[in-house]
């Protein structure tokens, strides 16, 4: 039995029959797989089964963020999932408006459906972003999300590193840039703020028009640093684009702090920190291998 129909078996069992015909399956994910397919009535559903227990525990903690953050984004028509099965061996929701702008092949190579280094793409990022990043601590502790100061960011990613310095060989030149990062007073935030965590082309539905949709995969969401849905802006368009989306946050009430977009671009740059973390987790040969050359690439 194929990948496909052993999900669309598993749906199945939860009642929600669905056809195999035109089912398509994305591997791209580090903690989902997921498979699209079509009911009866051809509305298309989303099937999302995790890869780890790990992954499943955490599902309560992003039903909580999801019913938080779909009222405040629906006021600008922009949809998040809703989880109509909510099973520890699978979640599955109608497939929201829109397509991705990004999408991996099977052999996880990008393939892009828009610019990313479109000005009106930064524009509406952070116009999105403003909202996003308008749900207050308060609110979202009462909803249950988790939430976390200035001082337990910083406190978060010392840790992090030092982690990954106990775990991994680390080249000089890199251990020393993140340790300068982490003492540099003006990157970090003074207040944080309701983010997504991992926001970029292949979590941002668009229409035809460019105009944002909706936003997919909320499992990382809670209140940190504003800077962590800025970095991939930075990653994948540059640093004109990365200020043209903050110029837009502030115009629509964004609170810029003034080591925004260094944080920014420090996130970027910290990603080997969390793959190699993710490596640690899943303790596959392939990924620990994969890890130590992010972090020590002249090895």
């Amino acid at each position: 039995m194929s990948t496909i129909d052993t999900v669309l078996t598993l749906a199945a069992a939860h009642g929600l029959e669905l056809r195999a015909e035109g089912a398509t399956l994305s591997e791209a994910g580090l903690d989902y797989r997921v498979v699209m397919a079509e009911a009866a009535t051809g509305e298309r559903w989303v099937l999302r089964v995790p890869r780890r227990t790990d992954v499943s525990e955490g599902m309560a903690a992003e039903a909580r963020v999801l019913d938080l953050v779909g009222p405040a984004l629906a006021s600008d028509r922009v949809a998040v999932p809703d989880w109509r099965v909510r099973a520890p061996d699978l979640i599955a929701y109608p497939a929201l408006p829109g397509a991705p702008g990004l999408t991996l092949t099977p052999d996880g190579e990008p393939v892009w459906h828009m610019d990313p280094a479109d000005p009106g793409y930064a524009e509406r990022l952070g116009r999105l972003l403003a909202r996003l990043h308008s749900i207050t601590a308060d609110q979202a502790a009462t909803a249950g999300v988790e939430v976390r100061t200035p001082t337990q960011v910083r406190d978060s990613w010392a840790s992090d590193i030092r982690r990954v310095r106990e775990e991994f060989t680390v080249a000089t030149a890199l251990s020393e840039s993140w340790q300068a990062w982490l003492d540099d007073d003006s990157c970090w935030p003074e207040r944080t703020v309701m983010t997504h965590g991992e926001i970029y082309p292949a979590h941002v539905l668009l229409d035809e028009d460019g105009t944002i949709t909706g936003v997919l995969d909320w499992t990382t969401a809670r209140v940190d640093d504003p800077a962590r849905d800025l970095a991939a802006q930075y990653g994948a368009a540059g640093e004109d684009m990365l200020q043209a989306s903050i110029d837009a946050y502030a115009q629509a009430g964004g609170h810029v702090h003034p080591g925004l977009g260094a944080q920014a671009q420090h996130l970027w740059d910290a990603s080997p920190i969390g793959y190699a973390l993710y490596a640690l987790t899943t303790r596959a040969e392939t990924d620990l291998t994969a890890a130590a050359a992010m972090v020590n690439p002249g090895n």
